[in-house]
């Protein structure tokens, strides 16, 4: 009855208006050791995807990205993925959970993730760094950062340590000090509706239907996140609070889905004096900057209705 989606891409669906049929598996990956010693996981990649990230990482430092605040960094890394086309489920290949180095098509979460990864391996390398760094350290760099953010405490430990919904990827990488939540106070408001969205359709992800012991423990991760505290910025107030966005922060746009929290992810783009949204919408088919700014933006979506910020830290 249920395609394999993964939680980005029927995330995506429902937070659109769309039906399930507009999610089609199209994965088609490889896998390749980085280093035969390293690491004590699947990394599933290609060599086209490595050639892709060291090409960007090279670009940066020849123009100098790496001197620019860590913001300002994220989004000019971002905006090299202009064009990239929008694909689901490529973090859910069949067989034993690894770690996904995708770069030829991403969806909304990928494509934040894979932009704070090579924006820290660049401000972290330097350009001094960079022309001491093989070519097999800086892809070895990219998935440390690259697991850091997707897995919760920084550790790649199966299927449920992946951090699935993003209002608890937020948390986690606040506390690893990687970004930290912006507006915890007035304007935000506090969502107290319970997060249950994966253990309620568990036939929606096939870990959880080939393996219905994990439900179990997926569902007190739900609990867990719960009872954490997630302030957001109410759609209304977006436009008040919109000099205050950053370029380059992460925009968290908040779910009225039942049992969801985050609907869609992108980073923050100033253009014009306005905040734009830079993402992969599944609507669109590619990475773009939205036409509208922000705030009308979600004001004319049904299914989202504010937005939580996390700003990259140095």
């Amino acid at each position: 009855m249920w395609s394999q989606l993964s939680q980005r891409c029927w995330f995506l669906a429902l937070a659109t208006g769309l039906g399930l049929t507009a999610c089609v598996d199209n994965l088609s990956e490889t896998e390749a050791s980085v280093d035969p010693q390293e690491p004590p996981f699947i990394i599933r990649s290609t060599e086209e995807d490595w050639v892709i990230l060291e090409k960007r990482i090279k670009e940066a430092f020849e123009q100098r990205l790496d001197l620019l605040p860590m913001g300002d960094l994220v989004a000019k890394i971002g905006l090299t993925f202009l064009g990239t086309p929008y694909a689901p489920n490529t973090l859910d290949p069949a067989g034993e959970e690894g770690l996904v180095v995708e770069v030829q098509e991403l969806d909304c979460v990928t494509f934040v993730e894979t932009v704070l990864a090579l924006s820290r391996v660049v401000h972290d390398l330097g350009v001094a760094g960079y022309r001491e760094t093989s070519s097999q350290e800086i892809r070895r760099s990219y998935w440390e950062q690259l697991e850091a953010l997707r897995y919760r405490d920084g550790h790649l430990d199966g299927y449920l340590s992946r951090l699935h919904y993003f209002s608890d990827w937020i948390k986690d990488n606040a506390k690893l000090g990687v970004v930290e939540e912006v507006f915890e106070s007035y304007p935000a408001r506090i969502d107290t509706e319970p997060i249950t969205f994966m253990t309620a359709h568990p036939d929606a992800y096939w870990q959880l239907r080939e393996d219905p012991t994990l439900v179990p423990a997926m569902k007190k991760i739900e609990e867990d996140l719960s009872q954490q505290s997630r302030a957001y910025i109410p759609e209304i107030n977006i436009y008040d609070v919109e000099q205050d966005i950053l370029n380059g922060d992460i925009v968290a746009a908040t779910s009225s889905l039942a049992g969801l929290d985050i609907a869609h992810t992108g980073i923050a783009i100033r253009k014009e004096g306005r905040v734009h949204l830079l993402h992969a919408p599944l609507v669109g088919g590619v990475v773009q900057v939205s036409a509208k700014p922000l705030a009308e933006r979600i004001l004319d979506l049904e299914r989202q209705d504010g937005v939580m910020i996390a700003r990259p830290l140095d």
